[in-house]
C-alpha cells in the first residue's frame, strides 16, 4: 500500500468544466467532493462503476467508506498532510484497497486530488478522482515480489533473507531469546548438472525448496543463499531444537527421489547450523559460521548435520594463517623471498647432477621460514602464485649468472593454470636464450593424475621451451607408468616415504627398485629422494637408479658453490 502526499500548495480551478464528469465517467473514474466538517460526500455518476459492490450508503461519507478500506480506514484522511494558508489547495495522491465483503477479492483505488485547509489549518474540503489502478497495483507487486524473492524458487532472495536474519538476531538479543541460522547445501549438485543437464538441476532445486517449505513452522524463514544452498532463519530454536529441525530438513530432502522431465534423481543434502545470538551476533558471523558448519558436515559425511560450535586451535590457527599472511606479502615487497639449494647427485659417479631450488622467506627479525612453514599456508590461502612468480625469478636469475649450473623448481598446482606464470617463463627465457635447456620444472604427481589432460598440454609446452619435467613425490598417488609415457616427462623423483626405510624394509625395496626398473624401459631417469645413508644409496645405484637426494648428499643450504668455484678459477 502506497501513500504520496505532497505537502507542496497548488492552485487548480474550482470548477470542473461542463463536461468533465461525462468525460471522466468514460475513462472509468469518478470526482467527488467531501467536506470535512458534516463528513458528508458527494459523487459524480460513475462512482457506483468504480466502487463496485460497495452499497451507495458507504459512498456518502467519509467514516462510512473508510469501514470498506484496506490496510488502515484511517488511510484516506492520514494523506491529508501539510500546512497550507488557509484557502490554498495542497495536492495529495493516495493508494487504497476496498473489499465488497470478507470473501470478496480486492479492488485496488488510486485517488488523487487537492484539500483546502480552513482558518486553523486543518483539512476541511477535499476534493478529487478516483479510479480503479488493479493492473498498476498487480505490476508494482509483482516488480516488488521480484526485487525481494529469488526467480528460480519464489523463496526469499539473498539480500532479504539476510535482512530477516538480522532482524531475528536483534530480536533475540534484545528479548532474551534463541534463535538459530541453517544452510541447507544439496550434495553434488554439479554432478545433476553434468548427467542431465541445468534444465534438470533447476527443477531439483526447486522441489528442494518445496519440501524445506513444507517442514518449516510458521515464523521461520526462507531463503535461497547461492546456486545449492538455503539458509533457514528458525524462531524460538535452541540448540537441542536445531538437531531436531535438522533432521526433518534431511529427511524431506533426501526421502524421496525428486520427479524431474529427464526421469527421476535421488539426491542428499548436508545441514549446517549455528546457534543465534549465543554464537553469531552479526549476519556475518552467522552465515560464516553456518558455512564453515555446513563444510565439516559434508566433510564428515554427504547427507549429514554439523553445528557450529567454538574451537580454540581453529581459532588460533586463524590468527596464525593472518599473521603469516601478512608476512608473505610483506616480505614478497620487501623482496626477502629467498632461495635454498639441495644437491642432486648421480648415483654412480657421486657428482652433482643438479640442484633443487628451495623457497625460504627471511623474517624481519632475520630467521628464515621453510618451505613446509610457507608453501602450505600460501596454497591455503591464495598466495603461492605470487610465491611462485617471485621463485620463478630468482631461479631464472641463478641459471643466467652461472652457465654451468642446471636448477629445478617446484610449482604449485594453481601455477599450471596461471596465464601470468607461462608470461613470465616466456620472457624470462626469450630475454636468456639457452637457459631453459638447464631448468627442470618439477610438478607433483598428485597435480599428473589429476587433469592428465591439461598436464600433458603444460609438458608440452615447457618441453617446447627446451626444459626438462620432473614428477615430484612419485609413488604417492596412481600414475600408472603408461600415463607417464603419455605425458612425456623426463624424470620421477620417487617419494622419500617409500626411499627412506629401503634398508630395513622389504616392502619398500620391492616397491622402489620396481619403480626403477619401470621408469629405465620407458627411458625416465629416476631420482630416489630422502637417502639416508651409505646403505641405501649403494642399493639405489645398483637397481640402477640415475640420481639420489637427501641427507647422505647434503641438505638445502643458501651456499652457492658454483660462485665459489667461479671465484677460484678466477683467482687462479
Amino acid at each position: 500500500m502506497t501513500v504520496d502526499p505532497s505537502c507542496e500548495a497548488a492552485l487548480v480551478p474550482n470548477e470542473l468544466a461542463p463536461n468533465a464528469t461525462t468525460i471522466l465517467a468514460e475513462l472509468g473514474q469518478a470526482a467527488f467532493v467531501w467536506d470535512i466538517a458534516s463528513d458528508a460526500m458527494s459523487w459524480s455518476a460513475a462512482a457506483a462503476t468504480v466502487f463496485e459492490g460497495i452499497p451507495s450508503s458507504a459512498l456518502s461519507s467519509g467514516a462510512a467508506l473508510a469501514g470498506f478500506l484496506e490496510p488502515s480506514a484511517s488511510i484516506r484522511s492520514d494523506a491529508l498532510r501539510g500546512s497550507p494558508a488557509p484557502g490554498v489547495r495542497a495536492l495529495y495522491r493516495v493508494e487504497y484497497a476496498v473489499r465488497a465483503s470478507i470473501s470478496a477479492p480486492p479492488c485496488w483505488i488510486e485517488e488523487t486530488g487537492f484539500w483546502i485547509a480552513g482558518a486553523d489549518g486543518r483539512p476541511a474540503r477535499v476534493e478529487g478522482v478516483v479510479r480503479v489502478n488493479n493492473e498498476r497495483h498487480a505490476r508494482d507487486q509483482q516488480l516488488l515480489q521480484q526485487a525481494q524473492n529469488d526467480a528460480l524458487t519464489g523463496e526469499l532472495n539473498r539480500t532479504h533473507l539476510l535482512a530477516a536474519l538480522a532482524e531475528a538476531i536483534e530480536d533475540a538479543a534484545r528479548f532474551r531469546g534463541n534463535c538459530a541460522f541453517m544452510l541447507v547445501g544439496i550434495d553434488h549438485l554439479a554432478r545433476v548438472n553434468d548427467s542431465f543437464g541445468f534444465d534438470v538441476a533447476d527443477e531439483v532445486i526447486r522441489v528442494v525448496a518445496q519440501r524445506i517449505r513444507a517442514r518449516l513452522r510458521s515464523g521461520d524463514q526462507l531463503g535461497r543463499v547461492s546456486g545449492n544452498k538455503f539458509g533457514l532463519v528458525l524462531m524460538n530454536c535452541t540448540p537441542d531444537d536445531m538437531v531436531i529441525a535438522a533432521e526433518r530438513f534431511l529427511a524431506a530432502v533426501s526421502g524421496e527421489v525428486v520427479p524431474t522431465s529427464s526421469g527421476p534423481v535421488a539426491i542428499t543434502a548436508s545441514v549446517g547450523g549455528v546457534s543465534v545470538p549465543r554464537y553469531a551476533r552479526s549476519t556475518e558471523e552467522a552465515l560464516n559460521r553456518a558455512h564453515e558448519s555446513l563444510d565439516a558436515a559434508k566433510q564428515r559425511r554427504c547427507g549429514s548435520f554439523s553445528m557450529w560450535k567454538p574451537d580454540l586451535e581453529r581459532d588460533q590457527q586463524r590468527r596464525v594463517n593472518i599473521r603469516v599472511t601478512d608476512e608473505i606479502v610483506t616480505a614478497l615487497n620487501d623482496r626477502r623471498i629467498a632461495l635454498a639449494f639441495e644437491p642432486v647427485i648421480s648415483a654412480g659417479s657421486r657428482q652433482t647432477a643438479f640442484h633443487e631450488c628451495l623457497v625460504r622467506m627471511q623474517q624481519q627479525d632475520g630467521e628464515l621460514l621453510l618451505a613446509p612453514d610457507i608453501v602450505p599456508v600460501a596454497e591455503q590461502l591464495g598466495l603461492i602464485r605470487l610465491v611462485d612468480h617471485r621463485v620463478l625469478e630468482l631461479v631464472v636469475s641463478e641459471l643466467a649468472a652461472a652457465p654451468s649450473i642446471e636448477l629445478s623448481l617446484n610449482i604449485s598446482p594453481e601455477t599450471t593454470m596461471d596465464a601470468d606464470w607461462w608470461s613470465s617463463i616466456e620472457s624470462l627465457l626469450s630475454a636468456h636464450p639457452g637457459l631453459a635447456q638447464r631448468l627442470i620444472v618439477e610438478i607433483t604427481e598428485t597435480v599428473a593424475i589429476k587433469d592428465l589432460d591439461h598436464v600433458r598440454s603444460f609438458v608440452t609446452r615447457l618441453k617446447g621451451f627446451g626444459s626438462r619435467i620432473a614428477i615430484d613425490d612419485f609413488g604417492a598417488g596412481y600414475t600408472s607408468f603408461r600415463n607417464l609415457r603419455a605425458l612425456g616427462v623426463d624424470i620421477v623423483k620417487i617419494d622419500g616415504a617409500f626411499v627412506q626405510n629401503i634398508s630395513h624394509s622389504a616392502d619398500d625395496r620391492a616397491f622402489v627398485q620396481t619403480l626403477i626398473d619401470l621408469a629405465r624401459r620407458l627411458e625416465i631417469k629416476t631420482v630416489a629422494e630422502w637417502v639416508q645413508d651409505e646403505a641405501a644409496a649403494e642399493m639405489l645405484r645398483d637397481w640402477g637408479c640415475d640420481y639420489i637426494q637427501g641427507r647422505l648428499t647434503g641438505l638445502a643450504s643458501s651456499h652457492r658453490p658454483w660462485r665459489s668455484a667461479a671465484r677460484s678459477a678466477l683467482a687462479g
